[in-house]
């Protein structure tokens, strides 16, 4: 019978090592897993957290051990590579740092044994990530267990998986009724005697049992005489698929393995035109991006912790998450299984092609899909990730096709799609690759303004007629900054909740994407940056990294997506006002919100929905009041005099901040965008006698797909990233070197782009 125990506890780590150790270490640190040795210093800003080596040591007695044939040793989460030992000698080495990997330690295993793992997540050009706007924590921050099994058992060598695959045969794009078959597909080394495969439902009673000689043992079908469908949020039923060996001993049978695996029943189709379906009706998929780190965890969760993310979620009313940018932790795709979550399931293959990184790309999906083929959440599997910002190259090209391909041949019954940065030409082949596609857009942030995203993505859904369009990023940063006068690049959250306002409209008004993901739900950690007073994170969470506080648009999204009764006052952070008349938000899923300040109604506002908006006197201490049907909430606001300091953005690795820049009508300034400046010879070489470091090449005519980022960015925005060293390198910059700047652009006239 399989033994499963759970190794996480009292390991010996240090990063100050060079060799594997012959014995147990006496001074090292203690830790116990999940670990991460990135937690502090992958936060704080200046892209310098440590990347190298970790060494973890633990003792391992045989005789601690349960009697068995074959023992594993079963890592969930090792970034970036580790190589294991036993007793000083290499047993397996694993490339990726989010998937499960398993290593047989039988033949090597003594009486007394010395376990060392050797971590490490420095840079290299084979393993993904490599470049990408998060931090790469070290460590092992899942899950360590030991697996005890008999000589037949199912198959633990094989990309992580559990030896166990199962499908729902059911008609596309319909409700699941009636009776409906199961493919039950396993995989068992050294087969013998018999396997017996059960289905239960989620009262765990068996509806559907089978028995086949192991060795003959594949692909058997099993049938559901009564399917209960499961149904995204609204009824997210999951049946459970148990296999199990038997072997006769002394005339009784007894199982000597066993493996489970929980599904739904369901059908789902992506139209082009239409949308996304759900067992036969529109169902369309709204929701957010997650990534796993939290504030001084790293990646290192708790379940916990997890199941807290999921509540955020679930409250706001989302219904779909894109799993970004690597596959994440099993728990949490249960979590999305049980919630009705659908999911799109990706690897982390991004931002830059490495020529030699191909057969990592190979064994990552390998992976991903092995270990979370049985998931009812998972609808789509991700190719990669704004691929082409380093660059376009044939090689490129080929490395998609064959992982298209893998895909489609490893799992027929879900599409392929890749997430496209902004700046791809949606002409270009690779966008017709995929089975689906979906646009990283920032328009309103990086570049432009925010009503032009349904406009853009108007024009991929014209030349794609053929594919699902999605929009698979979106976003703003704000942090604790406030301003009755929002804008671009202010990083208040009252310009976070005009943006994502605009969004939600846009969205609305096409039915046709399939699917829309806000980036990001939390703020998470991105050492090399340093933007809008915060260090070492990327700020475009609806949710602090530390989970603390939802920001004002989480609460435009829950009006929009969530049918639990609520009313929601914005700005509360926003309490001295120096303006003489205020506006004052609420966000709502009720039809209609009374506002009333010190007690005394100032109106109904049922006009609008889901964002209402209420202008009123700003006058010594006002307690403003809201109430929606039986929902009520309340804020407090203070006249002031000045606008209040403590409200201005303040960052140590910015030299200075848009409000500070003198504007010329009709000149450049460093407000204006790269792009912009790039129309004006006289613009480009001022630019350039600054800021040349940070830029391709100027006679460059090609200079490659990350300039078709930078070249989106305001000048100031490029300057401070150049500051902070997010490009790798620090350029010393100060205030009087911009001001000049700014005031050689301010006497250069503006050169408007030609019509297309």
């Amino acid at each position: 019978m399989r033994t499963c125990i759970n190794w996480n506890t009292k390991w010996a780590f240090t990063k100050n090592c060079d060799a594997v150790p012959e014995k147990m270490p006496e001074r090292w640190d203690y830790v116990n897993i999940p670990h991460t040795w990135n937690g502090i210093d992958g936060q704080d800003g200046g892209d310098d957290y440590y990347r190298g080596n970790g060494y973890y040591v633990k003792e391992l007695k045989k005789s601690d051990l349960p009697e068995a044939d074959r023992y594993y040793l079963e890592f969930t989460g090792t970034n970036s590579s580790a190589q294991l030992y036993l007793n000083g000698k290499c047993v397996a080495a694993h490339d990726g740092g989010y998937s499960t990997w398993r290593a047989d330690i039988t033949d090597l295993l003594e009486e007394e044994n010395l376990v060392t793992v050797v971590v490490n997540n420095e840079q290299n050009d084979r393993v993904y990530p490599q470049n990408a706007d998060f931090t790469f924590y070290g460590g092992m921050y899942r899950d360590v267990n030991i697996l005890a099994v008999t000589e037949t058992h199912f198959d633990l060598d094989s990309y992580g998986g559990n030896g166990l695959a199962v499908l729902p045969l059911v008609p596309e794009n319909a409700m699941p009724q009636g009776e409906i078959q199961v493919r039950v597909s396993t995989w068992i080394k050294n087969p013998k005697g018999t396997l017996r495969i059960r289905l239960l439902d989620a009262a765990g009673e068996v509806i559907a049992c089978k028995d086949v000689p192991a060795a003959e043992a594949n692909e058997e079908l099993l049938t559901i005489a009564d399917v209960h469908a499961w149904n995204g949020t609204k009824d997210p039923y999951l049946y459970k698929a148990c296999a199990c060996i038997l072997a006769e001993e002394d005339g009784a049978e007894t199982i000597i393995d066993n493996v489970s695996a929980k599904f739904g029943v369901r059908s789902f189709l992506i139209d082009p035109q239409k949308g996304f379906f759900l067992n036969g009706e529109s169902y369309p998929l709204r929701g957010v991006a997650r990534h796993q780190d939290r504030w001084e965890k790293g990646n290192a969760l708790s379940k916990e912790d997890q199941i807290e993310d999921m509540d955020l979620i679930c409250e706001m009313g989302a219904n779909t998450i894109r799993l970004a940018h690597y596959q994440h932790n099993q728990f949490f795709y249960d979590l999305c299984d049980e919630r009705g979550i659908i999911v799109w399931a990706e690897i982390p293959y991004i931002s830059s092609h490495m020529p030699g990184g191909r057969e990592n790309t190979i064994t990552q999906m390998k992976e991903l899909i092995t270990q979370n083929y049985n998931h009812p959440s998972i609808v789509v599997w991700g190719l990669s990730n704004e691929i082409t910002m380093g660059g376009f190259s044939d090689d490129l090209m080929e490395n998609h096709k064959i992982l298209n391909d893998l895909v489609h041949k490893m799992d027929p019954s879900r599409p392929t799609v890749m997430a496209y940065i902004g700046s791809c030409d949606k002409s270009e082949d690779i966008v017709f690759l995929p089975d689906v596609i979906s646009y990283n857009l920032y328009n309103g942030w990086y570049e432009g303004t925010p009503d032009q995203t349904g406009p853009i993505l108007d024009g991929i859904h014209e030349m794609h007629p053929d594919q699902g369009v999605g929009l698979s990023e979106y976003g703003c940063e704000a942090l604790n900054w406030h301003t009755n006068n929002p804008r671009k690049g202010d990083y208040t959250e009252e310009y976070q909740t005009v943006y994502h306002e605009s969004l939600i409209r846009q969205i609305q008004a096409r039915p046709y994407l399939w699917a829309t993901h806000v980036w990001n739900m939390f703020d998470f950690g991105a050492d090399r940056r340093a933007e809008g007073g915060s260090k070492g994170r990327n700020c475009k969470g609806l949710v602090t990294i530390d989970r603390k506080y939802k920001k004002d648009a989480y609460y435009a999204y829950k009006a929009w997506l969530s049918d639990e009764p609520f009313v929601h006052i914005s700005g509360k952070r926003y309490v001295e006002r120096d303006e003489e008349i205020t506006e004052i938000k609420v966000y709502s899923n009720q039809p209609a919100v009374e506002l009333f300040v010190n007690d005394v109604s100032v109106g109904v506002n049922d006009t609008e929905k889901e964002f209402f908006h209420f202008k009123v006197k700003n006058e010594g201490v006002s307690r403003i009041t809201a109430k929606a049907g039986e929902c009520v909430d309340t804020a407090v606001i203070c006249k002031v005099d000045e606008p209040k300091e403590e409200y201005k953005m303040k960052d140590p690795g910015i030299v200075l901040n848009w409000f500070d820049i003198t504007e010329v009508e009709g000149c450049y300034s460093l407000n204006s965008t790269i792009k912009d400046i790039f129309r004006s010879p006289e613009a480009k070489d001022a630019l350039y006698d600054l800021l040349g470091g940070a830029l391709p090449d100027k006679n460059d005519p090609a200079p490659g797909g990350m300039f078709n980022l930078l070249i989106t960015l305001t000048v100031l925005r490029l300057a401070n990233a150049e500051a902070s060293g997010s490009f790798g390198h620090k350029t010393p910059l100060t205030k009087e070197d911009l001001l000049e700047l700014n005031s050689k652009l301010n006497a250069i006239p503006f050169v408007e782009a030609p019509e297309e």
